[in-house]
């Protein structure tokens, strides 16, 4: 899939709100907390969690995203570090966030979605937190996005043994209405894994 491509145009994709997972659970971070948000699309988380005070970074390799996301943060006022890199290619450095956030990444087959969630425990503070939200393997009977790619889809158990010896805050894989733009419309399958990392910030 071409995402340049389909991040171009003037409507966005899947809508300038953010995610409803990030609005009900990312929401009481408070002011300062260091975010990277990964598969930044067009910036719409990205510039929610910076409309709350935190300071974001944000990943994602397509330019049409990126000047979408710029225009979005620059008509709410705020400001974000945008890397312009694909998930492959980035460093991961070590303890660098206070919370990472991972919302429907769901390009990465089993080894390179290993390989990102190894980066994403790797980069988090001790007694950080890391979010991920993402379509369930029971999404393939659903039309409201999502790869069609099996192995591509999540369960709790495909993506919990990446942080051995977290506190899991929430594990769940459930059905829900998306209303997020054209690419997330209608009944879904989802999954929600919240795990903080073991240690003191």
């Amino acid at each position: 899939m071409d995402w340049n491509e389909r991040f171009s145009g003037e409507e966005f994709h899947f809508g300038e709100a953010p995610a409803a997972f990030v609005r009900d659970h990312l929401g009481g971070l408070g002011a300062g907390a260091h975010v990277l948000t990964i598969a930044e699309g067009e910036g719409r988380n990205a510039v929610w969690l910076a409309r709350q005070g935190c300071r974001v970074t944000a990943i994602e390799p397509t330019g049409t995203g990126r000047e979408k996301a710029m225009a979005l943060a620059a008509r709410h006022g705020v400001t974000m570090e945008w890397r312009q890199e694909s998930l492959e290619s980035y460093g991961w450095p070590p303890n660098g966030f206070d919370v990472v956030l991972g919302c429907f990444f769901q390009f990465a087959d089993p080894r390179l979605r290993a390989e990102i969630l190894a980066g994403m425990a790797r980069t988090t503070m001790p007694g950080g937190t890391v979010f991920l939200h993402g379509f369930s393997t029971r999404q393939l009977g659903n039309g409201s996005g999502g790869p069609r790619s099996e192995p591509n889809l999540w369960t709790p158990d495909r993506l919990l043994p990446a942080f051995p010896g977290w506190q899991v805050v929430r594990a769940e894989d459930y059905d829900a209405v998306l209303d997020e733009g054209p690419g997330h419309s209608g009944p879904a399958a989802l999954v929600d894994v919240i795990v903080r990392k073991p240690g003191q910030p």
